[in-house]
C-alpha cells in the first residue's frame, strides 16, 4: 500500500542549497521497480528518487560513507556477476536511470529485487531485498576465498532505511550497527546458519535540516520530540528501536519467503 514516508509536506521555497529549512522535510516517495540494460537483457532495479533534503550513511558500492543522498538504487545482476569495477558499473546504471549528477547510493544484488519487502514503524520506513544462498558467520572460519577488490560479488541482503529525523553522524553509525543486529536476529530466529552474507549492504537516509552538519538540529513536522532525538541510534534509543523493529520485520519476511521457495541454505563449508 502506497503511503507517504513522512508527516507533513514541504511548502514552496523551503529547500535552499539542498538543505531543508525550518525542520520540515518533503514527503518522500517510495522506491519504484524499474529496469536497466544488461547487454541484451533488461533487469529489474529498485529506485528511490529521494530528491533534496536527505543525508545519511551507506556501505553501497557507490556513494558509500556519510553525505547527501538524493537517490538510492538497488540493481539486480546475474548470479555469476563479475565486473572489475562495480562502483563504476553502479554509476552507469544511475546515469541510465537519469539520476546521476547528484550524490546518491548504488547497490548491486543477485537477489530478486521484485520480491522486496517493506515495513514501517512509527515513521521509519524500511525496504529489504533478501537472498541467503551463501550465509556466513562473521567471525567463522572462511569456507570460501576472501574476495579481492577485483573479485567483488553482489550483495544478497540489501536494505534501505528512511528516518524522518535529522541525525548526528554518531547516530547514523550507531543505526548501522542496530540494523545489522536486527538483521542477524531475524536470521538466527529463522535457523539460518549465518549472521548475514559476505557482501550485505545498508543505507540509512535521514531528514536533512539546515543545521545538518554532523549535529542533529531540527525536527520533522508532526513528529513528537524525545529526549534523545537525533543523537543516538542504539536499539533502546527512540529512533534505534524503531529502526530495529522495522528492519527485523522486513528481513524476517524476506527470509521466510526465500526459505519457502528454496529451503534452508547449507552451513558454510
Amino acid at each position: 500500500m502506497k503511503a507517504p514516508l513522512l508527516v507533513g509536506s514541504l511548502p514552496d521555497g523551503l529547500v535552499q542549497d539542498g538543505l531543508v529549512q525550518d525542520g520540515l522535510v518533503p514527503d518522500g516517495p517510495e522506491p519504484t521497480l524499474e529496469e536497466w540494460s544488461d547487454d541484451d537483457h533488461r533487469r529489474p532495479v529498485l529506485l528511490w528518487r529521494a530528491g533534496p533534503g536527505w543525508r545519511g550513511i551507506s556501505s553501497g558500492v557507490t556513494g558509500g560513507g556519510i553525505g547527501a543522498i538524493n537517490w538510492w538504487l538497488n540493481a539486480q545482476v546475474n548470479l555469476e556477476y563479475h565486473d572489475p569495477d562495480p562502483q563504476q558499473h553502479a554509476q552507469m546504471i544511475a546515469e541510465e536511470l537519469g539520476v546521476a549528477g547528484l550524490r546518491g547510493v548504488g547497490m548491486l544484488t543477485a537477489a530478486e529485487v521484485s520480491r522486496v519487502e517493506s515495513a514501517e514503524v512509527e515513521g521509519v520506513r524500511v525496504w529489504a531485498t533478501v537472498g541467503i544462498s551463501v550465509p556466513v558467520m562473521a567471525a567463522g572460519s572462511p569456507g570460501h576465498p576472501v574476495p579481492t577488490s577485483g573479485d567483488w560479488r553482489p550483495g544478497t541482503i540489501n536494505t534501505l532505511i528512511v528516518v524522518p529525523q535529522p541525525l548526528s553522524d554518531a547516530a547514523l553509525v550507531n543505526l548501522v550497527i542496530t540494523a545489522t543486529e536486527a538483521k542477524s536476529q531475524a536470521l538466527a530466529e529463522a535457523g539460518v546458519p549465518g549472521t548475514g552474507t559476505a557482501s550485505d549492504s545498508v543505507c540509512v537516509a535521514a531528514a536533512r535540516s539546515a543545521a545538518s552538519d554532523g549535529s542533529a538540529g531540527g525536527l520533522v513536522a508532526g513528529v513528537v520530540a524525545q529526549a534523545d532525538d537525533g543523537l543516538y541510534g542504539g536499539p533502546r534509543s527512540v529512533w534505534g528501536r524503531r529502526v530495529a523493529v522495522a528492519v527485523h520485520r522486513a528481513v524476517a519476511v524476506g527470509i521466510a519467503g526465500w526459505i519457502d521457495r528454496n529451503g534452508l541454505p547449507p552451513t558454510e563449508v
